[in-house]
């Protein structure tokens, strides 16, 4: 029998590996479906790739593959006989196989014995050969087998391995030089240093400059300005602001470029005036923490639904996913995206597409996962009740685990690789940019989250105003506290909450602040100071203002609260507050209105540029001097001003003479580029030289990047255009936006060439198979702006995402989802019907546009 077996397996004997270091053995999970070693089929994994296939899948890989051994796993659980002695171990057969896999039940082991298999299967004739079997196997493929059988969990592998990212100290961190320039950090209000950037923002710990990190596809993120610093500094520690909490927060190092540990961080930000360890001492004294008070548990008790008996429910889109660890804002965002139709469409509809055409690692691809991922959520498969009604009360939710997923979208982040809880909202974010990236070419589910904002900006002075746009993917609203409609109770539970703190003694009962929604809306609406506005004008920085209105309307409608801020000692805390999030809304008032006839646009002129150093030659200076009048110049110098300062007041108020120069000096002296030098007016001219040749004169330095073509390209935009945008504004990403709004292209006719403005379109409301029927595209069908689904402003509530805890960097997420006509509530594994949906208390919340006015709306405040 020995030499049957052997000779059976001598042509398949080049294709089959023994796992060497690094390898993943995905034994307890199929790449293509949540099918395991417990599933009916077992699992099967290759004997090259040491890849895991459910037995519906198994078939498809050896077809593309050729590979013809596999490794059956198979755990058979059952209860234990009746009388069995209650905490016994449960009782293997081989106590080998499956060494490092975990019992994948949600039950009491102790309840239950397993008994496991393994056997060799040669496709296509499915030929099995009992494991183990060591004096008939050659022993190479023995060698392989047990190497299979006895390798740590891919998963494990991958903890362990993020794990020890995490605890990296940076090899600069000890001998960090900081300087002594007396930067202090405010706990509030940043932003980027150098451009109007106010999220994403980065401390480099050597200097203290603020500035913005990557840039994402929804707009969010930054301009890369961190990173420039970094190149021309080589400063190599920076500090994500919004992470700093009393437990630490996210350093990365740009030299080692990767995220990395800082074990003196609370020295380092000492040195900027952030101190953590007065955090520490205000978290665990100043009652800012609500994980042992009252707050706290009110919240958990009211999010949860606790202490109210939920009935569960079971099938289609009525599957959980399992929380990892920290990861229930991964779970919550992925069940709020399946239930919108376009991502249903997109991944579960076209399933054996994405399947079929998947990589040879299918755990590698995005499409795969997502699809993958979708299909465990909505099919019903992971999703089934008891078949004994007498244990309809035992009964327990298995859900779905998202391990691969997770792997894939949260490889090379620093914060989505981790262990710890993140926010919801920027993961959103985060996958609307993965899905961005990988529809180019093809239908794109996160259309129906894109719109365009009106901004109206306008010069106090002159009156004169300037419209431009911009794409967003989410409404971030405030939450005035002043607003409250309990605003003398809260007034006199802080007095309160001042007095016992003062005697040590404990906090009184909290209170919620009640805000109207309305209040919510309008402080979104309100008219907003614009810092540091220049004017075009004026040729001066003024006082302005701007306003926002929608442009478009998207088809399913973001809003975000915004519930966090840092108090004025930098401790993080989350508001506590109740708003009356209506179940329908009309924002059809705040469509933009574009610009009036009884307005008067500001020229279209950017400021000079500030060179940082005076790095220019100055034969190019001389050429292009711009006309100042030196004898002012020399008169505000003997006052004692720096004479950098002197030219700019002069240039910036025209030449009017010293007195207009000696109020702009007066106006402008605690501003930190206050005494830098003057830029030349042509070089921020961008022209015809640079901007407009036809083979682009801009030297290969200066060429675009092409990931940020790709970028643009995938927003709708022609390529042309694109590369066009970013020579024009020196590859900045959110000006080249702006200026493709302000420059269409030239062989649109005047019909489209105000590519911005997209009128409602009902027909946006179709489910049709027309993925691009926007009201954004040419004729000859090229899109001459990002796509919209443009439509009424009508909206009704179907999810929400609420979070409990102190900090988005800790605590618990769950969401509603309204299905069928009633809501449901997603507790990681746990779905059940929801008794008491707190709408009040979510963090996101979805709106679904409708298509018919309704009886009940909530509109906007005139």
């Amino acid at each position: 029998m020995a030499a049957d077996l052997g000779e059976l397996l001598v042509p398949y004997m080049p294709t089959i590996r023994v796992p060497r270091t690094g390898d993943r053995v995905y034994k307890s999970e199929c790449a293509f479906s949540f099918d395991s070693p417990e599933s009916e089929g077992g699992l099967y994994v290759c004997m090259n790739t040491f890849l895991g296939f459910g037995r519906e899948h198994v078939e498809r890989h050896y077809r593309k593959t050729g590979q013809s051994v596999y490794m059956h796993l198979k755990r058979h659980v059952k209860e234990k006989a009746t009388g069995a002695a209650a905490g016994a171990i449960p009782r293997r057969r081989n106590g080998k196989v499956f060494l490092d896999l975990e019992l994948n039940r949600d039950f009491n082991g102790e309840d239950y014995e397993y008994e496991d298999e393994a056997k060799l299967v040669i496709f296509p004739d499915h030929f099995e050969i009992p494991l183990p079997n060591i004096e008939e196997l050659p022993a190479l493929v023995t060698i392989a087998c047990d190497a299979v059988l006895n390798a740590p969990s891919a998963y494990k592998k991958q903890e362990l391995e993020s794990w020890e990212e995490e605890i990296q100290v940076s090899r600069h961190a000890r001998s960090l030089r900081q300087l002594d320039n007396g930067v202090r950090i405010r706990p509030s209000g940043w932003k980027c240093q150098k451009c109007e950037m106010r999220e994403n923002l980065w401390l480099n710990l050597t200097d203290g400059a603020v500035l913005c990190g990557k840039w994402f596809f929804d707009g969010s993120g930054g301009n890369g300005h961190a990173l420039d610093h970094f190149k021309e500094t080589k400063y190599p520690l920076a500090v994500k602001m919004e992470t700093i909490t009393p437990d630490g927060a996210d350093v990365y190092s740009f030299e080692e470029e990767e995220a990395v540990l800082d074990p003196h961080i609370s020295e380092h930000l000492s040195h900027f005036g952030i101190d953590m360890l007065q955090m520490q001492k205000k978290t665990e004294n100043g009652h800012h923490t609500d994980n042992n008070s009252r707050p706290g548990i009110s919240e958990w008790q009211a999010i949860q639904e606790s202490g109210m008996k939920l009935k569960a429910v079971f099938g289609s889109g009525y599957t959980g996913v399992k929380n990892l660890g920290n990861s229930c804002y991964l779970g919550t965002v992925m069940q709020v995206l399946f239930s919108i139709p376009d991502f249903q469409r997109m991944y579960v509809g076209n399933l054996q597409r994405i399947f079929d055409y998947s990589p040879l690692d299918p755990s590698q691809d995005f499409a795969t996962q997502m699809a993958k991922l979708g299909h465990g959520l909505l099919s019903g498969q992971y999703s089934k009740p008891p078949v004994k009604s007498e244990l309809i009360e035992q009964h327990q939710q298995k859900g779905v685990s998202p391990r691969m997923l997770k792997a894939l979208v949260s490889r090379g982040h620093p914060e989505f690789s981790s262990n710890r809880q993140q926010d919801a909202h920027e993961f959103l974010r985060h996958i609307v940019n993965l899905v961005e990236r990988n529809s180019a070419g093809s239908e794109n589910p996160s259309d129906v989250f894109r719109f365009l904002v009106e901004e109206r900006v306008q010069c106090c002075q002159t009156r004169r105003v300037r419209y431009t746009q911009r794409v967003d993917y989410c409404i971030q609203l405030p939450a005035p506290i002043e607003a409250a409609t309990n605003r003398e109770e809260l007034v006199v539970y802080e007095t309160k909450r001042r007095e016992a703190e003062e005697n040590m003694q404990a906090p009184p009962k909290p209170v919620t602040a009640r805000i109207p929604f309305t209040t919510c809306l309008q402080a979104f609406t309100e008219p907003e100071n614009v810092p540091d506005f220049w004017s075009s004008a004026l040729q001066a920085k003024s006082a302005g203002v701007k306003t926002s209105r929608f442009s478009s309307f998207p088809e399913y409608l973001i809003l975000q609260i915004k519930k966090f801020t840092f108090g004025v000692d930098w401790v993080p805390k989350k508001l506590d507050l109740s708003i009356d999030m209506p179940d329908f809304l009309d924002l059809s008032r705040l469509r933009a209105t574009g610009l009036q006839t009884s307005e008067d646009e500001l020229p279209d002129l950017l400021p000079p540029i500030v060179l940082p150093e005076d790095t220019t030659d100055n034969s190019m200076g001389s050429i292009d001097s711009p006309e100042i009048d030196e004898a002012a110049v020399m008169q505000l110098a003997e006052m004692g001003f720096p004479l950098e300062a002197c030219r700019k007041a002069v240039y910036y108020t025209g030449n009017m003479g010293p007195e207009m120069a000696f109020n702009w000096i007066i106006a402008h002296m605690e501003e930190p580029d206050f005494a830098e030098p003057l830029a030349l007016p042509s070089m921020m001219d961008p022209g015809p030289s640079t901007s407009e040749s036809p083979m682009g004169a801009t030297s290969p330095a200066n060429s675009p990047p092409e990931e940020s073509i790709s970028i643009l390209t995938s927003m709708g935009f022609p390529r042309t255009h694109s590369i066009q945008a970013l020579k024009a504004t020196n590859n900045n990403l959110e000006r080249a936006l702006d200026w493709i709004f302000v420059h269409p292209e030239q062989e649109e006719s005047d019909a489209l060439s105000d590519t911005a403005d997209t009128r409602p379109n009902d027909n946006a409301l179709s489910n049709g198979n027309n993925a691009h029927s926007d009201s954004t595209l040419s004729p000859d069908g090229e899109a001459t702006g990002p796509r919209v689904k443009d439509g009424p402003g009508r909206y009704e509530l179907f999810a929400f995402i609420s979070h409990m805890g102190a900090s988005t960097m800790s605590g618990h997420y769950v969401c509603h989802i309204k299905k069928e006509g009633r809501w449901v509530i997603y507790n990681d594994h746990k779905v059940c019907l929801s008794e008491r949906p707190p709408k009040d208390l979510g963090y996101i919340y979805f709106y679904h546009r409708l298509s018919s006015s309704s009886t009940k709306v909530t509109a906007p405040p005139p």
